[in-house]
């Protein structure tokens, strides 16, 4: 009788095995890594049903050429001190947005560390808000 690590068809079942197992735990890890991930859909059900606050991350040009509804511009480089002057409930949900979703999961992890209890990061930012065929507002 074969060992069954060894067995080709097992084999195979063992990779499926590992690599659906790190497909599962990798979105896991981001979310422990940098803050919540949201899709453009669950974006608008924080901001319309949970009243999120969302905080634009892009610079002043790219924020006035087309911007979320509601969104307040924040400066990237001062971002605590922006933050700070805001004034925000830190118990209410933050969607923080930028043009990729890339330095919006970089202050997301910032965000918890000043005391917000619920931020997220538009997923693909932006592009991905207008991808969806979502409204800018300019």
């Amino acid at each position: 009788m074969m060992n069954f690590l060894t067995q080709i068809d097992n084999l195979a079942l063992i990779a499926l095995l590992v690599v659906s197992g790190t497909a599962l735990f990798l979105p896991t890890l981001s979310t422990l890594i940098g803050g919540k991930g949201l899709s453009p859909t669950e974006a608008t059900i924080w901001i319309n049903r949970r009243k999120a606050a969302v905080l634009d991350l892009r610079p002043l040009d790219a924020y006035k050429a087309g911007h979320l509804p509601g969104a307040k511009h924040i400066d990237a480089a001062g971002f605590s001190a922006s933050v700070e002057k805001l004034k925000l409930d830190r118990k209410n949900p933050v969607v923080l947005v930028c043009e990729t979703g890339t330095l919006s999961r970089k202050s997301a992890t910032e965000m918890q560390k000043l005391g917000f209890a619920e931020v997220a990061a538009l997923d693909g930012g932006v592009q991905a808000w207008k991808e969806s065929a979502l409204p800018l507002i300019k």
